[in-house]
């Protein structure tokens, strides 16, 4: 028997679960090294983590590991159904709060190490979790793609931790009953993407697609389609990085503003941007609750424990 201990938390909607005690070792190097490590021997308990029948699609992975840096309040490593995050923003307000649950922080703000660099991340009195994101930022702007089954669509390159294609004028109402069809328009635009080698830096997939719109109770709503074929219940906490550093380039927000993105859900971040040698620095605003300590049991007779795949 394997036993691995976990934390769940969801962050607007959307789910978090944390791997507190019970995976191997990776090692005391960088989380980018201790990623390739992970992604290298042991993908199996990724799967087994947050896929079905212990998970299902939209649960998010969060490996807690010690820091490189003392001073720093932890380590992380995300996941999901198909692979593995540079960065969450969702995740890593989850993961605040866990630590919260823990007794291993408290109120203030902490340092944050993930594979694409290190975040600070404050837990406010009010038990909030404000996280300071790597810089964001737009490397294209209205790129067009024929989408095959729909017309041509436009929308912005940009990076807010992870690539996103961001897309506001498609016609399509962001609500709930209208899911179907907000994931098959979203796989098919990134579908044409791919066809069509258009990619982030250095030939990067761009597998987070986020569709938005005006709505009456906040500046934006959103849909953003995961890795996979699942959506972000929260607002993304990546894609509203990269949505305040398109606003930015276009003048649209100034530093300091406050930018209210809703889910389709209907939960709220809040975001703003600082500059800081001359790059965007997304601060994003959100809370998360802690709903399950487990005990997950991988027995060696279960044809399904490593999940289904």
């Amino acid at each position: 028997m394997q036993n691995i201990r976990v934390i769940d938390s969801h962050t607007g909607g959307e789910p978090t679960r944390v791997v507190i005690q019970g995976f191997p070792d990776l090692g005391n190097g960088p989380m980018a090294d201790r990623l390739e490590i992970f992604r290298r021997e042991h993908d199996h308990l990724r799967s087994a983590i947050v896929r079905e029948p212990r998970g299902h699609d939209a649960v998010v992975g969060a490996l807690l590991c010690e820091p490189v840096d003392p001073d720093s309040a932890a380590g992380v490593i995300f996941f999901n159904n198909v692979g593995y995050l540079g960065m969450c923003g969702h995740g890593t307000i989850g993961l605040v709060k866990t630590l919260e649950y823990l007794n291993r922080i408290s109120t203030g703000t902490h340092t944050i190490e993930t594979p694409v660099g290190n975040i600070n991340a404050a837990l406010n009195p009010d038990g909030s979790v404000t996280i300071t994101n790597v810089a964001s930022y737009r490397t294209r702007k209205s790129v067009s793609v024929d989408v095959d089954g729909y017309s041509t669509v436009t929308g912005d390159v940009a990076y807010g931790g992870n690539w996103f294609f961001l897309v506001g004028d498609h016609g399509k109402a962001i609500e709930l009953e209208n899911l179907h069809e907000l994931t098959a328009f979203s796989v098919a635009i990134r579908n044409s993407l791919r066809s069509n080698n258009i990619t982030g830096d250095n030939e990067a997939e761009i597998d987070h697609i986020e569709l938005f719109s005006p709505t009456p109770t906040a500046d934006s709503r959103n849909f953003v389609l995961c890795p996979g074929i699942e959506y972000d219940r929260s607002p993304c906490g990546t894609g509203t990085s990269a949505k305040l550093a398109c606003l930015y380039a276009d003048s649209k927000l100034r530093e300091g503003e406050v930018w209210r993105q809703e889910s389709v859900i209907g939960s709220l971040f809040e975001g703003s941007v600082a500059i800081k040698d001359n790059r965007i620095i997304p601060s994003i605003k959100g809370n998360a609750f802690v709903t399950a300590e487990i005990e997950l049991i991988l027995d060696p007779n279960d044809p399904f424990r490593y999940g289904i795949r």
